[in-house]
C-alpha cells in the first residue's frame, strides 16, 4: 500500500456513526424525562391540591354534651394527608362544647390558644380555661380574663346539631399571635 492510497471507505460508515449518535441522544433524552417530570410534578403539586377549607365534622352526640353550662373537651377527627401519605380518622384538633341549661343549642370553642397555639385546659377549680404555656385565661364563653397575653378571645367555631342528634363543628385552624381571627388556608 502506498501512503497516497487509503483503504476504501464504506458509504455506510458515516451513516452508522450518525445513527449511533442519534440513538444515544434519544436514550439520554428519555432518561432525562423522568426526573424532569417528577420535578415539574413537585412544583405544581400544591396548585392541584384542594384547599383545607373548613368543613363540618361530626364530633359527638347531643346527649354527650350535658345542658349544665360547663364546657366538655372533644377531639375533632378527620382524614389527613401529609405530603403523599394519607391518614384515616386521625385527631386533627380539639374543641370545647357546652350547652346552657334547658337549651339544645351547642356553643363550640377551639381548644387552641390564640396567643401561641398551645391547648387550653380547664383550670383546677373548673371556673375558667387556662393556657399552660403563658397563663392566658378565658371565661367559659371564650372571653379574655385580664391580665392575659392573648391578643384575642378564644376562637368560636360554627356548630350545628344534625338530624339524629349528631353535633357537627365547622373545623378551622386560625393564625395565632395576632388580634384578628384569620383562618389558615
Amino acid at each position: 500500500m502506498h501512503p497516497e492510497t487509503s483503504p476504501p471507505v464504506s458509504p455506510e460508515a458515516p451513516r452508522r456513526g450518525f445513527l449511533a449518535k442519534a440513538l444515544a441522544l434519544g436514550c439520554g433524552g428519555l432518561a432525562t424525562l423522568a426526573p424532569l417530570g417528577a420535578g415539574v410534578w413537585a412544583i405544581l403539586d400544591p396548585l392541584r391540591r384542594t384547599s383545607g377549607a373548613a368543613a363540618f365534622r361530626p364530633v359527638t352526640d347531643l346527649a354527650a354534651v350535658p345542658a349544665d353550662g360547663v364546657p366538655r373537651r372533644f377531639a375533632v377527627v378527620a382524614d389527613r394527608v401529609d405530603a403523599w401519605t394519607g391518614f384515616a380518622a386521625e385527631p386533627v384538633g380539639a374543641v370545647y362544647l357546652r350547652r346552657e341549661p334547658g337549651s339544645d343549642t351547642v356553643q363550640a370553642l377551639s381548644a387552641t390558644c390564640p396567643h401561641a397555639g398551645c391547648f387550653v385546659e380547664m383550670n383546677a377549680t373548673g371556673t375558667c380555661f387556662r393556657c399552660p404555656c403563658h397563663n392566658s385565661a378565658f371565661t367559659f364563653d371564650g372571653g379574655i380574663v385580664e391580665p392575659s397575653p392573648s391578643p384575642r378571645p378564644m376562637d368560636g367555631l360554627e356548630c350545628r346539631v344534625a338530624e339524629g342528634g349528631a353535633v357537627e363543628v365547622k373545623w378551622e385552624n386560625f393564625y395565632t399571635g395576632i388580634a384578628a381571627k384569620v383562618a389558615r388556608p
